[in-house]
């Protein structure tokens, strides 16, 4: 199963819309890029989702050692500055910056792009997808991020205004200056 995209060019849905929406239909992971269309995501199976779990804990627990931030899950969705309502599989935004939001803007659909992203490129993603997602990310501010690619076995390192960096699998990813002393080990990928 892909992801379904529709085509809402003529519908001018609202961010307000499109958060009522998707609270209408918790069942669905819906998304929505910068050209408006609406994803409908599929479910992940249980290796990426495994995978995608033990990704959030190590950043989770490096987050609670430093207190540096706050980390999200991939169902946490993102109003990007730039256009689209995106779903990382996992994301971490600095304290300072989280601060800055309204309470109503916390717990709605954050209008905020996160510091930093990890998606895990599932059976089902298109390699493709994703990266224009990435791209959604670093044109509204992301500082790093990690697409992982199994079926390829490599990383692709996002970094703001640096060319994508390839990475073969198995690695070591560093949160470098995003998240200091950060380390990811991809040994899962042996």
């Amino acid at each position: 199963m892909t992801a379904v995209i529709l085509n809402l060019d003529t519908v001018n849905l609202s961010d307000e819309q499109f958060y009522r929406l998707c609270q209408v239909n918790r069942d669905w992971k819906l998304e929505r890029n910068a050209k408006g269309e609406l994803i409908v995501m599929p479910p992940v199976g249980g290796v990426s989702g495994n995978r995608e779990a033990d990704f959030i804990i190590d950043l989770g627990i490096w987050n609670r050692q430093t207190g540096l931030g706050k980390v999200f899950s991939s169902s946490t969705i993102f109003r990007l500055p730039k256009g689209g309502d995106r779903s990382p599989d996992a994301a971490w935004i600095s304290l300072t910056r989280w601060q800055l939001l309204s309470r109503e803007e916390q717990e709605k659909f954050p209008p905020i792009c996160p510091d930093f992203v990890i998606e895990l490129r599932s059976r089902t993603d298109s390699l493709e997808t994703l990266q224009e997602k990435m791209q959604e990310y670093l044109n509204s501010g992301l500082k790093l991020g990690w697409l992982i690619n199994p079926q390829q076995q490599q990383v692709e390192i996002y970094r703001i205004n640096k060319p994508v960096e390839i990475k073969d699998l198995p690695t070591d990813l560093s949160g470098e200056n995003v998240l200091p002393e950060f380390t990811l080990s991809l040994s899962i990928f042996e």
